[in-house]
């Protein structure tokens, strides 16, 4: 196997080392002997170049270090360098006597050549009379594309030695002859550039080289360096997660942190150094002008700084992503680029201050070493400030953080050894950049928590208008700058494609419950009476009311009166606030020794003694810790590859679907698989798990590059007549609510109106100008019902008047009082007469109430439950009669009136469709029909306010849906199904229809919350077309704001594995393994062929441990390893269709379309049965069956057919009885309860066609129940611990409906 040129992924991509020619040095140096005082600037060059691949088969084999160890073979890209005659003067790299050549140069294709001198003594090169301290500084490099590239530069001084005249010397010293000399000291500078920002480590590695050459002889010095580069290309970059890697480095041990995530930034520098040089207020004015994009420079005397701070300011607006000119340190010769008109962060030596200050408009100076931030001359440049409150908090947090090391060790006692000293600082400095990101992670959190709130997810619009229209006035030009940037467009992106990124995480974790709430709900957003109150009550702690109901654990918090201070170094679980932050321990795995001759077989034994280490590290870990096995078989992958041991990498990037798929190296395994030479495709086809890997892979290519549209999009109000698809697009966008059926019957309330005069038939339509433009009820000659952009603006605006209104009621704290927590207004009346007195008539979720006028007070009119009657009548009024509304309730014997006048039909309407959706919702125990009920009563108010005209109400009626359903359908729910029907939940919540239920799944809760790592309660898993999974906690039936995205086809089954792992089956031949803590699909596997269908698990008892078994349609079963995740047997059933498994005191038993199976363990088939009907033309199949083994019974039903076909297990030729459901087409689903069987099919309940489940006696063998609570069939049955069973049915009703069991 031929060893690949460039390992993947390695830590260096290049070592240039630059300085003065000799001839420069030869014309400073005799200028210096003629006046000493004459110190000269000299232009920098670039002297060497060093770049994988450093060594290759047809090299010549050498175990020495001299020049033959290194032969110049590297690729030849860009950079053309002449080697000049050398001078009489000693400079590293620089041979006596070589002829002049030319030669190409290969370097990283993003890296200027021509600049990079310039970067690397940015302040200029100048020869020195001492010999000064070695300097470090960073660099950042930009390709054309935006990628970035760090470099980490050292400059040192060299004595250069010159004879008196001119003469040349030979290995540093002067021919006997002369013995005069003069002494003068030459700046050398050695840049690394990698691709990965590990400053620390790189500048770890220069040192230990600076080390090493001062005990160097001058000719050996490029070969040292060049050395050195080649052993750091051997380093790989440690994959994301927890697993750092570790090299030696004499006399230093190198450690290389890995990222923290996939999309996670690599950290290696500390994040403390703002706060060191700024106030916490000047930092937040930063990362303000940051998030503004405005053009910024940043300024000190130490060049180190510019780029450690910018880079900590980039790493604290993470996730979001700086799109602009990225350049932090500017040489002398590059002051011009801040005269650049686009935005910018650039970084100037202090002497170029003024310069900057008054040549430019409209920069932000920042001043590092003076800790200052101003504007150029003249000061134009105004910054709004973040949001008050956000600031306060961020202000508070800072105030908790210990950024003082020496603190921390005044209780520690003196080591003496250095690498402990390092281990020691570095975890400090870890944990407090661990601190330091959730910090300013919880500002960017808070700073644009609400954006969600405006977001359309189907049409990828956002509504910047009235996101403004909900923040403060004194907030709104902060939000006004930030929302036209670049930064914010490319947030947009990530929220829209749901990204489950750092910023989403801490967004769901610290979202208040009338939040949560909001976020399952489609309802008009107003604000709750809890909101109310904290209106009339600030914090003790002064943060913002808004802040405190998005982050309750700022409520309340009172500040501490001086610093929070931490007692020890060693801290896992941290705190900010009460959003606890677990530290995650990380592994440190150690590099083998770097070859002391590095020769080509030489490295392919390091590469062969790394993979050595690997394996055992694979064999000591633990199955249970995946994400561990994961970042070695990344690492072993990596190696392999590397060696050309092309199978074997493919098999350890195949492992990455069983341990952790969130690394897996895309790229990497295209270049991969088309390295492929014939003979390796050859053994490929032999070994299925890699052909699998590689049929993958060619999928996924081809799904990504059908990849969907990724643009975003700000809500317009139409300009054109909308028909009826167009309307529903534009109301989805607008955000006024989401629901085809619901905007289906707004379309219908708007479309009322009709022409008083119409053209002749095929002639074209006129419409006067002082008319608004509808369309009739009714298709006139071919027209459709259409609505113009003046009405959807009219309907619009008086929507959103609405909102604004409902954002400024007040009500006293007396009011308040009687009213619960999350209950809003929603609809205030004019002041009017009733029967109670004069006031205003209020409306929330639940009930109507009377504000009454003079001194404000309460005064309940009624809960929507309680309503017995309601009618219009009228009141006398001197001559007049007033239209009135009148309310009789069951709780009161006389009867509410109200002189509503003009308002009294609407007000009809609204509360006649909220009492039949609450009286619906009360009897279906369906809450969602009063959620809905109260949409479209606030869809009234708006269609009449928007039309006002004589058919206003007529077209608000329209929108009655539930005043007109308990017409149509019998409002009473059958008196069985009312009993045992607890509560009905819409897994559909917030899309725009509803989807079918195809599989549930309850999960058990700890019962001992102090051991649950995670969130404790019991979980409902719910798996909807298109693999969209979703999940509630069945503690409070709340919907969960983790959707989980499962492959992008149909799901069969799913099973819950402790202790946190749920198995989900898939249609397109996946096994896909969600991890419950983290919420996220890390795991997958791939050995199916055809859709799986059923998954079950065998517990472990004293003979053997546990595992799962599945199968797919095809007839294949697998068993399990459910730890290691191995095939531990497979086998192929001659059965069609199979479709469910189970497992019984160790037989299994599989159910396929014309047969049921019972097998021993190992494949071999015991018993068959078919089911063999004489009566019936064709032949029933199978679909569903549950076993009573106490009973000896086997339970059968079918797809096509009402009957349950009850066995005995020993005679399997006929069923001995067989039980008829009535009014049944058919069973989807059967599962055992208890002494019950639940049955799941479709039948008719009423005259009509709907989703029916029957219980059944399994000792009389009678239907006990019949229950009727979903409009489609039922699809999915499960039982949560024997005291429920929960149904879900398919998409035209495609809610879940909790069942007690008796």
């Amino acid at each position: 196997m031929l060893m690949a040129d460039v390992l993947p992924c390695a830590l260096l991509e290049g070592c240039v080392v630059t300085g003065a020619s000799t001839e420069n040095l030869k014309e400073a140096v005799q200028a210096y002997q003629g006046n000493h005082s004459n110190l000269q600037f000299l232009d920098p060059e670039v002297l060497q170049v060093h770049v994988p691949p450093f060594v290759t088969k047809d090299d010549p084999v050498s175990g020495s270090h001299g020049h033959n160890t290194f032969e110049r073979n590297q690729r030849r890209r860009s950079y053309i360098k002449k080697k000049k005659e050398k001078i009489g003067t000693s400079v590293e790299g620089n041979v006596e006597n070589k002829e002049a050549i030319a030669e190409d140069i290969s370097v990283p294709k993003d890296i200027d050549l021509i600049a990079l001198p310039q970067l690397c003594f940015p302040g200029g090169l100048q020869v020195s009379s001492i010999e000064k301290e070695d300097c470090f500084h960073f660099l950042v490099f930009t390709d054309v594309f935006g990628n970035r590239s760090h470099g980490v530069v050292v400059q040192y001084y060299k004595q250069v030695q010159v004879l008196q005249d001119g003469s040349s010397y030979q290995n540093g010293q002067p021919h006997r002859a002369l013995s005069r000399l003069s002494k003068l000291y030459a700046p050398y500078a050695i840049c690394l550039i990698s691709k990965y920002a590990y400053y620390n480590a790189l500048k770890d590695c220069l040192s230990c080289l600076r080390l090493q050459l001062k005990s160097c002889r001058d000719s050996d010095i490029e070969d040292r360096i060049k050395e050195f580069a080649a052993k750091l290309t051997l380093v790989p970059t440690p994959p994301p997660g927890h697993l750092h890697l570790v090299f030696n480095m004499k006399p230093l041990q190198i450690i290389l942190p890995s990222q923290e995530d996939v999309d996670g930034p690599v950290i290696d520098i500390d994040l403390h150094f703002p706060f060191l040089c700024f106030k916490p207020k000047q930092v937040l004015k930063i990362i303000t002008c940051i998030l503004m994009e405005q053009r910024i420079v940043f300024f000190s005397s130490d060049w180190a700084l510019l780029t450690l701070i910018a880079e900590c300011f980039m790493l604290y607006i993470h996730p979001l992503q700086w799109q602009h000119t990225f350049v932090p340190i500017l040489s002398r010769q590059m002051l011009d680029f801040v005269m650049a008109p686009t935005s910018f962060l650039m970084g100037c030596h202090i002497d170029h201050y003024e310069e900057v200050a008054t040549e430019t408009d409209d920069i932000v100076l920042i001043n590092i070493d003076r800790g200052t931030i101003s504007t150029s001359f003249p000061p134009k440049l105004w910054i709004p400030d973040v949001p008050a409150q956000t600031s306060e908090c961020f202000l508070y947090r800072v105030r908790g953080l210990q950024m003082h090391y020496d603190l921390e060790l005044s209780h520690l006692g003196a080591s003496t050894d250095l690498n402990h000293l390092r281990s020691q600082r570095r975890e400090w400095q870890q944990t407090l950049n661990l601190e330091i990101q959730q910090v300013t992670l919880e500002l960017i959190v808070n700073i644009f928590r609400e954006v969600n709130n405006h977001l359309n997810y189907e049409h990828r619009v956002f509504n910047s208008e009235e996101f403004l229209k909900t923040r403060d006035s004194l907030d709104q030009p902060f939000y006004k700058k930030v929302l036209e940037t670049h930064i914010f467009h490319s947030f947009l992106k990530a929220r829209l494609n749901r990204k489950m990124d750092s910023y989403t995480r801490m967004e769901i974790n610290t979202r208040s419950e009338t939040h949560r709430m909001r976020a399952s709900l489609d309802i008009p957003i107003r604000p709750t009476i809890q909101e109310m109150a904290r209106k009339h009550s600030r914090s003790e702690n002064g943060l913002s009311n808004r802040l405190g109901m998005s982050m309750p654990n700022l409520s309340y918090e009172k500040p501490p009166e001086g610093p929070i201070r931490q007692n020890s170094l060693k801290r896992h679980d941290l705190e900010i606030g009460n959003v606890k932050i677990v530290r995650k321990s990380t592994k440190l795995f150690k590099l083998p020794e770097f070859p002391p001759p590095l020769v080509y077989y030489c490295i392919q034994n390091y590469y062969n003694e790394l993979i050595s280490l690997l394996s055992k590290a694979i064999l000591s870990v633990s199955p249970e810790d995946s994400a561990l096995l994961a970042r070695y078989y990344y690492l072993r992958g990596l190696m392999n590859t590397m060696i050309g041991k092309r199978l074997d990498a493919l098999a350890d990037f195949q492992n990455l679907y069983k341990t952790d798929i969130g690394i897996f190296p895309n790229e990497l395994l295209k270049k991969l698989v088309d390295s492929l030479v014939q003979d390796e495709r050859c053994q490929v086809e032999k070994r299925p798990e890699l052909k699998r890997l590689i049929s993958k892979l060619k999928k996924e290519n081809e799904g990504e590059r059908r990849k969907c549209d990724d643009h975003v999009k700000t809500f317009e109000l139409p300009k054109k007549h909308m028909q009826l698809e167009d309307f529903v697009k534009s109301i989805q966008e607008s955000g006024i609510v989401k629901d085809n059926g619901t905007i289906h019957r707004l379309f219908d309330a708007l479309t009322v109106e009709t022409f008083k005069s119409w053209q002749s038939p095929g002639a074209s339509m006129k419409v006067p100008h002082s008319q608004s433009v509808f369309y009739v009820d009714f298709l006139l000659d071919g027209q459709q019902k259409q609505i113009d952009p003046e009405t959807f603006k009219t309907f619009y605006t008086f929507w959103k008047e609405s909102e604004a209104e409902a954002q400024d009621v007040h009500l006293p704290v007396d009011v308040i009082d009687h009213l619960d927590n999350n209950e809003c207004v929603y609809k205030l009346s004019c002041s009017v007469k009733t029967s109670y007195g004069v006031g205003k008539i209020a409306m929330t979720q639940k009930r109507l109430f009377l504000l009454t006028e003079g001194r404000p007070g309460y005064i309940e009119i009624t809960k929507f439950r309680d309503i017995e009657e309601l009618k219009i009548s009228s009141a006398a009024f001197l001559l007049l009669r007033i239209p009135s509304l009148k309310i009789k309730t069951t709780l009161r014997k006389e009867t509410f009136e109200a002189n509503l006048k003009s308002e009294c039909d609407l007000w009809h309407l609204m509360v006649k469709e909220m009492w039949a959706g609450r009286k619906m919702a009360d009897e279906h125990k369906d809450p969602q029909y009063m959620q809905q009920a109260l949409t479209n009563a606030l869809l009234m108010d708006a269609v009449v306010g928007c039309l006002q005209s004589q058919k206003a109400i007529y077209a608000a009626s329209k929108l009655a849906y539930f005043d007109r359903m308990k017409l149509e359908v019998p409002m009473m729910v059958p008196k069985t199904t009312s009993e045992m029907l607890k509560h009905k939940i819409n897994p559909s919540a917030n899309l725009t229809s509803p989807l079918a239920v195809d599989v549930l799944l309850y999960t058990p809760g700890h019962l001992n919350m102090c051991e649950a790592e995670e969130d404790s309660s019991p979980k409902l898993w719910c798996a909807l077309d298109d693999g969209k999974v979703v999940v509630f906690d069945a503690a409070s039936w709340s919907l969960q704001p983790n959707c989980i995205q499962v492959g992008s086809m149909k799901l069969n089954c799913m099973l819950g594995l402790e202790p946190s792992q749920v198995w989900i089956g898939s249609t397109d031949s996946t096994v896909y393994i969600v991890n419950t803590r983290s919420m996220s699909c890390n795991k997958q596997l791939t050995d199916h062929r055809s859709e799986v269908t059923d998954i079950v698990l065998e517990k472990s008892d004293k003979f053997s441990q546990a595992q799962a078994y599945s199968s797919s349609m095809d007839g294949t079963v697998i068993m399990w390893d459910i730890y290691t995740l191995k095939v531990k047997n497979r086998f192929h059933l001659d059965c069609r269709g199979l479709t469910v498994l189970k497992l019984f005191n160790g037989t299994l038993w599989c159910c396929g379309v014309d047969s049921i199976l019972e097998l021993r363990k190992n494949g071999l088939v015991n018993r068959r049965l078919q089911h063999l009907d004489d009566s019936r033309e064709t032949p029933l199949f199978f679909n569903c069956f549950e076993l009573f083994i106490e009973r000896d019974q086997l339970w059968t039903t079918s797809l096509d057919s009402a009957e349950v076909c009850i066995w005995h297990i020993k005679d399997l030729s006929r069923p001995f009885h067989k039980i008829q459901l009535q009014d049944c087409f058919g069973v989807n689903c059967m599962i055992k309860v208890k002494n019950q069987v639940w049955i799941g099919s479709r039948g008719i309940s009423q005259g009509k066609s709907k989703g029916k489940i029957y219980v059944v006696d399994v000792v009389k063998y009678s239907v006990e129940k019949e229950l009727v609570a979903h409009t489609d069939v039922v699809q999915a049955l499960c039982s949560a611990e024997d005291r429920y069973v929960l149904s879900g049915s398919s998409s035209e009703d495609g809610k879940i409906a909790i069942w007690k069991v008796e």
